[in-house]
């Protein structure tokens, strides 16, 4: 087995819907997946009460893009060769394919997804774990089910690899709602060089 059972249901579901059974509530955005019950996305409060226990990785979001930490799926899966980047201080990757760039591929890109042709900033054969999932059902080369080899090699793989998206692509990592973003340190603020010194004095009055 190349693939676990999950990994389509999980690539093909829709996330941070307004969830049915919390609509009220404030975290009701549906941005988890249980690996066990594959039934969907749910929010943070089914979790507790319906996936209590099971199996779950959270998805985030980036430029209107599904995304998930690397340190939770690669508990699971195999991501070698799965281009990866870093948002905010959170090394991560994106589950599909995304919509590519206008225009001719820029100079000097020596790197593509071998799937959907996206460049990528490192030597990976992917773009996506959709991309690989359609290259391991092409040839077969590839596979998603880890070895005791593979959790050794992935962090010393990844050291040193950990890209940042280039500037047009840089967004807040979402969590869930707007509030619950990271957000970046504001720039410092520089005081006003041209402030008046001491207080001015009025002209003494003449008779």
């Amino acid at each position: 087995m190349l693939v676990p059972p999950w990994l389509e249901s999980l690539l093909s579901t829709s996330f941070f819907t307004i969830c049915p059974r919390h609509n009220d509530s404030p975290r009701n955005e549906c941005n988890m997946y249980c690996l066990d019950c594959m039934s969907g996305a749910f929010c943070f409060y089914c979790r507790s009460s319906r996936h209590k226990d099971h199996p779950v990785i959270q998805i985030r979001r980036s430029s209107y893009h599904d995304v998930v930490r690397v340190a939770e799926i690669q508990k699971v899966l195999d991501i070698s060769e799965v281009q990866t980047y870093v948002i905010n201080s959170a090394r991560v990757l994106f589950l599909n394919e995304r919509p590519q760039p206008k225009g001719p591929v820029g100079k000097g890109v020596s790197h593509l997804c071998e799937i959907c042709g996206r460049s990528l900033l490192d030597p990976f054969r992917f773009c996506s774990l959709g991309c690989k999932l359609e290259g391991i059902k092409k040839n077969g080369e590839a596979s998603f089910v880890l070895s005791n080899k593979n959790e050794e090699e992935i962090p010393q793989e990844r050291e040193g690899m950990q890209r940042r998206l280039p500037t047009k692509e840089k967004e807040e990592l979402r969590e869930g709602r707007q509030q619950d973003m990271y957000r970046s340190t504001p720039p410092p603020t520089h005081s006003n060089s041209r402030r008046r010194k001491g207080i001015p004095q009025r002209a003494p009055f003449v008779t």
